[in-house]
Protein backbone atom coordinates (compact mmCIF):
# COMPACT_ATOMS: atom_id res chain seq x y z
CA UNK A 1 0.00 0.00 0.00
CA UNK A 2 1.49 3.39 -1.03
CA UNK A 3 1.90 6.26 1.40
CA UNK A 4 0.50 9.70 0.70
CA UNK A 5 3.94 11.16 0.02
CA UNK A 6 4.75 8.40 -2.52
CA UNK A 7 1.45 8.76 -4.35
CA UNK A 8 1.85 12.51 -4.76
CA UNK A 9 5.62 12.41 -5.57
CA UNK A 10 6.49 14.52 -2.50
CA UNK A 11 9.25 13.75 0.01
CA UNK A 12 8.42 12.88 3.55
CA UNK A 13 10.03 14.62 6.56
CA UNK A 14 12.69 11.93 6.95
CA UNK A 15 13.61 12.02 3.27
CA UNK A 16 13.83 15.82 3.30
CA UNK A 17 16.17 15.64 6.29
CA UNK A 18 18.42 13.12 4.55
CA UNK A 19 18.53 15.22 1.39
CA UNK A 20 19.43 18.31 3.43
CA UNK A 21 22.31 16.49 5.12
CA UNK A 22 23.60 15.18 1.78
CA UNK A 23 23.45 18.67 0.25
CA UNK A 24 25.21 20.22 3.24
CA UNK A 25 27.92 17.56 3.13
CA UNK A 26 28.55 18.11 -0.58
CA UNK A 27 28.72 21.87 -0.08
CA UNK A 28 31.15 21.50 2.81
CA UNK A 29 33.35 19.20 0.73
CA UNK A 30 33.36 21.70 -2.15
CA UNK A 31 34.30 24.60 0.11
CA UNK A 32 36.95 22.51 1.84
CA UNK A 33 38.57 21.56 -1.44
CA UNK A 34 38.84 25.24 -2.38
CA UNK A 35 40.82 25.94 0.77
CA UNK A 36 43.14 22.93 0.68
CA UNK A 37 46.82 23.97 0.58
CA UNK A 38 48.33 23.85 -2.92
CA UNK A 39 51.93 24.31 -1.84
CA UNK A 40 52.13 27.90 -3.09
CA UNK A 41 51.30 31.16 -1.31
CA UNK A 42 50.81 32.94 -4.62
CA UNK A 43 47.55 33.26 -6.51
CA UNK A 44 46.43 34.03 -10.03
CA UNK A 45 46.30 37.80 -9.46
CA UNK A 46 49.98 37.88 -8.44
CA UNK A 47 50.78 37.16 -12.09
CA UNK A 48 48.70 39.90 -13.66
CA UNK A 49 49.77 43.36 -14.79
CA UNK A 50 47.20 45.90 -15.93
CA UNK A 51 47.39 48.22 -18.88
CA UNK A 52 48.54 47.86 -22.45
CA UNK A 53 51.69 46.15 -23.72
CA UNK A 54 51.58 43.48 -21.02
CA UNK A 55 52.66 39.90 -21.58
CA UNK A 56 49.86 37.37 -21.26
CA UNK A 57 49.90 33.72 -20.31
CA UNK A 58 51.13 31.53 -23.13
CA UNK A 59 49.54 28.44 -24.61
CA UNK A 60 52.16 25.72 -25.26
CA UNK A 61 49.90 24.09 -27.87
CA UNK A 62 50.12 27.26 -30.00
CA UNK A 63 53.82 28.26 -29.92
CA UNK A 64 54.52 31.82 -30.95
CA UNK A 65 57.47 34.17 -30.80
CA UNK A 66 57.22 36.08 -27.50
CA UNK A 67 58.67 39.65 -27.54
CA UNK A 68 59.73 39.39 -23.89
CA UNK A 69 61.87 42.54 -23.79
CA UNK A 70 59.29 44.81 -25.44
CA UNK A 71 56.34 43.85 -23.22
CA UNK A 72 55.66 44.11 -19.50
CA UNK A 73 55.98 40.81 -17.70
CA UNK A 74 54.21 40.15 -14.38
CA UNK A 75 57.53 38.72 -13.17
CA UNK A 76 60.71 40.75 -12.58
CA UNK A 77 63.99 38.87 -12.87
CA UNK A 78 67.51 39.79 -11.80
CA UNK A 79 70.63 37.74 -12.45
CA UNK A 80 74.08 38.27 -10.94
CA UNK A 81 77.45 36.60 -10.93
CA UNK A 82 78.61 35.46 -7.49
CA UNK A 83 82.43 35.85 -7.39
CA UNK A 84 82.53 34.64 -3.79
CA UNK A 85 81.48 31.21 -5.01
CA UNK A 86 84.37 30.88 -7.47
CA UNK A 87 87.23 28.54 -6.58
CA UNK A 88 90.82 28.53 -7.74
CA UNK A 89 90.74 32.06 -9.20
CA UNK A 90 92.30 35.36 -8.20
CA UNK A 91 89.41 37.82 -8.01
CA UNK A 92 89.70 41.59 -7.91
CA UNK A 93 87.02 44.10 -6.86
CA UNK A 94 84.61 44.86 -9.68
CA UNK A 95 85.73 41.88 -11.73
CA UNK A 96 83.13 40.58 -14.17
CA UNK A 97 82.26 37.04 -15.10
CA UNK A 98 84.92 36.01 -17.61
CA UNK A 99 84.50 34.32 -20.97
CA UNK A 100 85.76 30.74 -21.13
CA UNK A 101 85.50 30.42 -17.32
CA UNK A 102 82.75 28.64 -15.45
CA UNK A 103 80.76 31.07 -13.32
CA UNK A 104 78.34 30.59 -10.47
CA UNK A 105 75.26 32.80 -10.84
CA UNK A 106 72.10 33.64 -8.91
CA UNK A 107 68.65 34.43 -10.30
CA UNK A 108 65.89 36.15 -8.33
CA UNK A 109 62.27 36.04 -9.47
CA UNK A 110 59.59 38.34 -8.03
CA UNK A 111 55.96 38.97 -8.96
CA UNK A 112 54.76 42.40 -10.02
CA UNK A 113 53.70 43.12 -6.43
CA UNK A 114 57.11 42.15 -5.03
CA UNK A 115 56.50 38.58 -3.82
CA UNK A 116 59.41 36.17 -4.27
CA UNK A 117 58.85 33.10 -6.42
CA UNK A 118 60.13 29.92 -4.80
CA UNK A 119 60.33 26.31 -5.90
CA UNK A 120 56.86 25.40 -4.59
CA UNK A 121 55.40 28.28 -6.63
CA UNK A 122 56.33 26.69 -9.97
CA UNK A 123 55.17 23.57 -11.79
CA UNK A 124 57.45 21.07 -13.46
CA UNK A 125 57.40 21.66 -17.23
CA UNK A 126 59.55 19.50 -19.48
CA UNK A 127 61.18 17.84 -16.46
CA UNK A 128 62.26 21.14 -14.83
CA UNK A 129 60.69 23.99 -12.89
CA UNK A 130 62.83 26.79 -14.30
CA UNK A 131 64.48 26.97 -17.71
CA UNK A 132 67.04 29.66 -18.58
CA UNK A 133 67.81 30.32 -22.25
CA UNK A 134 71.11 32.23 -22.39
CA UNK A 135 72.46 33.80 -25.58
CA UNK A 136 75.30 36.20 -26.40
CA UNK A 137 75.04 39.35 -28.60
CA UNK A 138 76.11 37.47 -31.75
CA UNK A 139 73.62 34.63 -31.12
CA UNK A 140 76.53 32.22 -31.72
CA UNK A 141 76.70 31.06 -28.09
CA UNK A 142 73.42 29.61 -26.86
CA UNK A 143 73.08 27.60 -23.66
CA UNK A 144 70.08 26.08 -21.90
CA UNK A 145 70.51 25.68 -18.12
CA UNK A 146 68.30 24.75 -15.18
CA UNK A 147 68.80 26.63 -11.90
CA UNK A 148 68.22 24.99 -8.55
CA UNK A 149 66.65 26.70 -5.49
CA UNK A 150 69.23 28.57 -3.39
CA UNK A 151 69.51 29.06 0.35
CA UNK A 152 67.66 32.39 0.31
CA UNK A 153 63.91 32.20 -0.49
CA UNK A 154 63.32 33.29 -4.06
CA UNK A 155 66.91 32.74 -5.19
CA UNK A 156 67.93 30.16 -7.78
CA UNK A 157 71.56 29.26 -8.55
CA UNK A 158 73.22 27.88 -11.67
CA UNK A 159 76.66 27.53 -13.25
CA UNK A 160 77.59 28.04 -16.88
CA UNK A 161 80.61 28.90 -19.02
CA UNK A 162 80.13 31.77 -21.50
CA UNK A 163 82.13 31.33 -24.70
CA UNK A 164 82.68 35.02 -25.47
CA UNK A 165 82.39 38.49 -23.98
CA UNK A 166 79.54 40.96 -24.12
CA UNK A 167 76.11 41.48 -22.65
CA UNK A 168 74.45 38.09 -22.49
CA UNK A 169 70.66 37.99 -22.40
CA UNK A 170 69.00 35.53 -20.04
CA UNK A 171 65.40 34.49 -20.78
CA UNK A 172 63.46 32.60 -18.10
CA UNK A 173 60.76 30.10 -19.06
CA UNK A 174 58.49 28.82 -16.25
CA UNK A 175 54.93 27.89 -15.29
CA UNK A 176 53.41 29.27 -12.05
CA UNK A 177 51.41 26.75 -10.03
CA UNK A 178 48.74 29.42 -9.46
CA UNK A 179 47.98 29.73 -13.18
CA UNK A 180 49.16 26.57 -14.92
CA UNK A 181 50.17 28.68 -17.94
CA UNK A 182 53.65 29.48 -19.20
CA UNK A 183 55.28 32.82 -18.40
CA UNK A 184 58.56 34.50 -19.29
CA UNK A 185 61.01 37.12 -18.04
CA UNK A 186 64.43 38.41 -19.05
CA UNK A 187 67.58 40.06 -17.69
CA UNK A 188 71.11 40.83 -18.90
CA UNK A 189 74.45 39.59 -17.57
CA UNK A 190 77.75 41.27 -18.47
CA UNK A 191 80.64 38.99 -19.44
CA UNK A 192 84.23 40.25 -19.79
CA UNK A 193 86.75 38.73 -22.18
CA UNK A 194 90.49 39.13 -21.57
CA UNK A 195 91.16 37.27 -24.83
CA UNK A 196 90.00 40.11 -27.07
CA UNK A 197 93.54 40.71 -28.29
CA UNK A 198 93.75 37.16 -29.59
CA UNK A 199 90.12 36.24 -30.32
CA UNK A 200 88.23 38.13 -33.01
CA UNK A 201 84.53 38.67 -32.42
CA UNK A 202 82.27 36.90 -34.90
CA UNK A 203 79.38 38.42 -36.79
CA UNK A 204 75.91 36.90 -36.61
CA UNK A 205 75.26 34.11 -39.08
CA UNK A 206 74.07 34.75 -42.61
CA UNK A 207 70.46 33.72 -43.33
CA UNK A 208 70.24 30.72 -45.61
CA UNK A 209 67.66 29.24 -47.95
CA UNK A 210 65.45 26.38 -46.83
CA UNK A 211 66.28 23.59 -46.34
CA UNK A 212 68.86 24.84 -43.82
CA UNK A 213 71.85 22.68 -42.94
CA UNK A 214 74.25 22.45 -40.00
CA UNK A 215 76.98 20.04 -38.96
CA UNK A 216 78.15 19.13 -35.47
CA UNK A 217 80.51 16.29 -34.62
CA UNK A 218 79.64 13.29 -36.82
CA UNK A 219 76.06 14.47 -37.42
CA UNK A 220 74.37 16.40 -40.21
CA UNK A 221 71.26 18.41 -39.29
CA UNK A 222 68.56 19.67 -41.62
CA UNK A 223 65.71 22.11 -40.96
CA UNK A 224 63.11 22.57 -43.68
CA UNK A 225 59.88 24.56 -43.98
CA UNK A 226 56.78 23.11 -45.60
CA UNK A 227 56.00 26.48 -47.20
CA UNK A 228 58.68 29.03 -48.06
CA UNK A 229 59.50 31.76 -47.52
CA UNK A 230 58.39 32.12 -43.92
CA UNK A 231 56.02 35.07 -43.64
CA UNK A 232 55.42 37.32 -40.66
CA UNK A 233 52.25 36.54 -38.74
CA UNK A 234 51.54 33.29 -40.58
CA UNK A 235 51.78 29.85 -38.91
CA UNK A 236 54.62 27.75 -40.31
CA UNK A 237 55.34 24.03 -40.25
CA UNK A 238 58.97 22.97 -39.82
CA UNK A 239 60.66 19.60 -40.31
CA UNK A 240 63.85 18.79 -38.41
CA UNK A 241 65.98 15.74 -39.18
CA UNK A 242 69.35 14.23 -38.22
CA UNK A 243 71.68 11.86 -40.03
CA UNK A 244 75.19 10.51 -39.57
CA UNK A 245 77.84 11.37 -42.14
CA UNK A 246 78.47 7.64 -42.61
CA UNK A 247 74.77 6.79 -42.86
CA UNK A 248 74.83 4.80 -39.63
CA UNK A 249 72.26 4.49 -36.86
CA UNK A 250 71.28 7.67 -35.01
CA UNK A 251 70.65 6.93 -31.35
CA UNK A 252 68.26 9.74 -30.36
CA UNK A 253 67.16 9.87 -26.74
CA UNK A 254 64.71 12.26 -25.00
CA UNK A 255 65.99 15.53 -23.59
CA UNK A 256 63.72 17.38 -21.14
CA UNK A 257 60.76 15.19 -22.02
CA UNK A 258 61.01 15.51 -25.82
CA UNK A 259 63.14 14.10 -28.62
CA UNK A 260 64.26 17.61 -29.61
CA UNK A 261 63.83 21.24 -28.62
CA UNK A 262 63.99 24.21 -30.99
CA UNK A 263 64.52 27.74 -29.67
CA UNK A 264 64.19 30.72 -32.03
CA UNK A 265 65.74 34.16 -31.40
CA UNK A 266 65.48 37.33 -33.43
CA UNK A 267 68.63 39.26 -34.30
CA UNK A 268 67.91 41.94 -31.68
CA UNK A 269 67.28 39.31 -28.96
CA UNK A 270 63.94 40.96 -28.18
CA UNK A 271 62.36 37.61 -27.42
CA UNK A 272 62.25 33.93 -28.28
CA UNK A 273 60.04 30.97 -29.15
CA UNK A 274 60.52 27.63 -27.38
CA UNK A 275 59.25 24.85 -29.64
CA UNK A 276 58.53 21.19 -28.94
CA UNK A 277 57.87 18.48 -31.53
CA UNK A 278 54.39 17.48 -32.59
CA UNK A 279 55.50 13.89 -31.91
CA UNK A 280 54.96 14.04 -28.15
CA UNK A 281 54.65 10.30 -27.49
CA UNK A 282 58.08 9.20 -26.23
CA UNK A 283 57.17 5.53 -26.59
CA UNK A 284 57.23 5.98 -30.38
CA UNK A 285 60.90 6.38 -31.19
CA UNK A 286 61.95 8.27 -34.33
CA UNK A 287 63.46 6.46 -37.28
CA UNK A 288 66.87 5.00 -36.39
CA UNK A 289 68.62 6.06 -39.61
CA UNK A 290 67.12 9.48 -40.30
CA UNK A 291 64.90 10.63 -37.42
CA UNK A 292 62.50 13.40 -38.41
CA UNK A 293 60.39 15.60 -36.15
CA UNK A 294 57.73 18.23 -36.93
CA UNK A 295 57.33 21.64 -35.31
CA UNK A 296 54.96 24.60 -35.59
CA UNK A 297 55.78 28.29 -35.11
CA UNK A 298 54.31 31.74 -35.74
CA UNK A 299 56.72 34.69 -35.99
CA UNK A 300 55.01 38.10 -35.86
CA UNK A 301 57.63 40.32 -37.50
CA UNK A 302 59.92 40.24 -40.50
CA UNK A 303 63.67 40.07 -39.98
CA UNK A 304 66.62 37.77 -39.37
CA UNK A 305 66.27 34.88 -36.93
CA UNK A 306 68.22 31.88 -35.71
CA UNK A 307 66.80 28.59 -34.50
CA UNK A 308 68.96 26.53 -32.15
CA UNK A 309 68.20 22.81 -32.10
CA UNK A 310 68.96 20.82 -28.95
CA UNK A 311 69.04 17.01 -29.13
CA UNK A 312 70.45 14.07 -27.18
CA UNK A 313 72.51 11.91 -29.54
CA UNK A 314 74.50 8.90 -28.33
CA UNK A 315 73.99 10.08 -24.76
CA UNK A 316 75.38 13.61 -25.30
CA UNK A 317 73.49 16.85 -25.85
CA UNK A 318 74.25 18.54 -29.16
CA UNK A 319 73.27 22.08 -30.23
CA UNK A 320 73.00 23.18 -33.88
CA UNK A 321 72.06 26.67 -35.24
CA UNK A 322 70.01 27.56 -38.35
CA UNK A 323 69.87 31.15 -39.65
CA UNK A 324 66.90 32.24 -41.77
CA UNK A 325 64.85 35.27 -42.75
CA UNK A 326 61.15 36.05 -42.30
CA UNK A 327 59.51 38.31 -44.89
CA UNK A 328 56.43 40.55 -44.74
Amino acid sequence: MSTASESTGKLGPQQRTQLAWITAGALAMFVGMRFLPTGTNLNHMDFRVSGQNAIDFCDPSNPQFIPVVAVRSPVAMTVRWDPGLEAGRTLRPGMDLQADHEGRNTVMLRTANGKVIESQDLLVAHTRKLHLLIVDPTLEDYQHVHPEPGRVPGEWTFSYTPQRGGKYRVFADFTPAATGRGLYASADLEVADDRLLSVSPTRPGVPGTFPLRAEKKEFRFLLDAVVTPLRAGQPADLKFSVARHDGGVVVMEPVMGAYAHLVAFDEARSGFAHLHPVEADLTKKPDAIRPELNFKITIPSAGRYVIWAQVNLDGSEVFAPFWFEVVN
